[in-house]
């Protein structure tokens, strides 16, 4: 659901206020996506205000992992998220987020990238 950002009709003492002016779209902001680990990756593209868009990721399953001992980015698979600082209910429903840790076939990575914002999951190998 989206949330609205607007002036509130209502004093901080609960009395009303007169405004003259209703709701407007600027004022609503987009919905929470969150990017959750799938079968396959899935994009959405969101307009935004003057024509602009963003892509952001519905569900994830393949990430650009940096390997920085040998200086390469590879493709790996995502499994499951095993941690994330920003909130445990987001590791029991696999739901990636940026800092998150997540483990692929190569070993545990930690999320570098924003999949909500950038539509694509990269991240750095996780030293043993």
């Amino acid at each position: 659901m989206a949330k609205w950002h607007g002036i509130s009709r209502r004093k901080p003492s609960g009395g009303r206020l007169k405004r003259s002016r209703g709701k407007r779209r600027t004022e609503v902001a987009s919905e929470n996506q969150f990017a959750y680990i799938g079968d396959k990756d899935a994009r959405k593209n969101y307009r935004k205000r003057s024509g602009s868009q963003t892509v952001r990721l519905l569900s994830v399953n393949q990430a650009n992992v940096s390997i920085p001992k040998e200086g390469r980015t590879v493709m790996a698979t995502v499994t499951n998220v095993v941690g994330n600082d920003a909130d445990p209910n987001y590791v029991r429903r696999n739901i990636v987020t940026k800092g998150a840790i997540v483990e692929t076939d190569l070993g545990r990575v930690r999320v570098t990238s924003r999949p909500g914002m950038h539509g694509v999951v990269s991240g750095v190998l996780m030293e043993e």
